[in-house]
């Protein structure tokens, strides 16, 4: 029966998830926001939900917050090790090789909210950091960076794109209201199956004596990251990739800057203080994944090596399995 509850959950996710990188678009040219930056702050939120929810039940109910971090940073590893399957969906080109320059601001503040979070967990057990309350200087510091950085993106964006004057639209006979509707629709079903999912995952690992195993960490990552790959595999096949690059950069930035959330909802003091300092190495991992996903957008150029292996996938999965590893073998997630 649990099973059974798992495969439904995939299928609703399926389903959904088609239709909310379909409406997505629908949106970005509606509402004249670019995709960029539809992906990254509104597609994100709702794909990164069971991550969020994860985290902040790990911190909360189960009073843990090396299960929290070891989560939201640990999704930040899975959802860059996604390029590898987006790569398999992309057929003639590696996928970073077709990608807008302009998502670098967003690789750009994806990695410095990843130094803020890796500053705040080193120097928590080592200096005493000012506290608002229970909550912590660092937890506060990257809840205002990610403010910030969507909010820097949205105006870089409206500068940037160019106004469409053709008057040709590819979804003419939608209006944004309506398009509104059916993606909060699709978002719903998202969101509620994801959460589900995590949590029959999680028995499912109990169950089956996988959950202190290797094999039952990656199928929690897998879980709470199923919204992720399924959005953007369907973007990249729709041949939207600027919106599943987006909702990459996105989630990562999201997953990253909910520490700070986390943080003011653990009420036991600072999440940092409180979390094993080998996360750091599972955020060093999270960091050189951007960097190699920034290095490849810049470039701009590039083919698969063989069959439709790019140059980035290969180092992209090693260092994700190395994170989850961590993670494992070392009791952090």
């Amino acid at each position: 029966m649990i099973w059974l509850q798992f495969f439904a959950c995939l299928v609703v996710i399926l389903f959904a998830g088609t239709r909310l990188a379909k409406y997505a678009d629908v949106i970005a040219e509606k509402s004249k926001l670019g995709r960029i930056w539809i992906g990254l702050a509104l597609v994100a939120m709702i794909t990164a939900m069971p991550e969020m929810a994860t985290g902040i039940s790990s911190a909360t109910l189960v009073d843990s917050p090396d299960l929290a971090v070891g989560t939201l940073i640990g999704s930040c590893c899975f959802n860059l090790a996604l390029l590898a399957v987006l790569d398999i969906a992309n057929r003639k080109r590696p996928v970073l090789a077709q990608t807008s320059k302009r998502h670098l601001p967003g690789v750009r503040w994806g990695f410095l909210l990843l130094c803020i979070a890796s500053a705040g967990l080193f120097l928590a057990p080592r200096v005493s950091l000012p506290m608002l309350g229970w909550l912590s200087l660092s937890g506060l510091v990257l809840m205002v960076a990610y403010v910030f950085a969507i909010r820097r993106i949205l105006m870089s964006e409206r500068r940037d794109s160019a106004p469409d004057t053709s008057g040709v639209t590819r979804y003419g006979a939608l209006n944004l209201r309506g398009a509104l509707v059916r993606f909060f629709g699709a978002a719903a079903l998202v969101v509620v199956a994801g959460i589900w999912l995590s949590f029959v995952g999680d028995q499912i690992a109990t169950i089956t004596g996988w959950g202190s195993s290797f094999v039952g960490n990656l199928l929690l990552a897998a879980a709470t990251s199923a919204p992720e790959l399924v959005v953007c595999v369907s973007a990249v096949r729709m041949g939207f990739r600027d919106i599943a690059i987006a909702d990459i950069l996105g989630a990562n930035m999201l997953d990253t800057g909910m520490l700070g959330l986390v943080d003011a909802v653990y009420l036991r003091g600072s999440l940092f203080a409180g979390a094993s300092q080998v996360n750091l190495a599972v955020m060093i991992c999270a960091a050189l994944m951007v960097g190699i996903m920034g290095i490849a957008i810049w470039r701009g150029t590039g083919r698969y090596l063989f069959w439709r292996i790019s140059w980035y996938g290969p180092l992209l999965v090693g260092l994700y399995v190395i994170a989850a590893y961590i993670l494992f073998a070392f009791g952090a997630g």
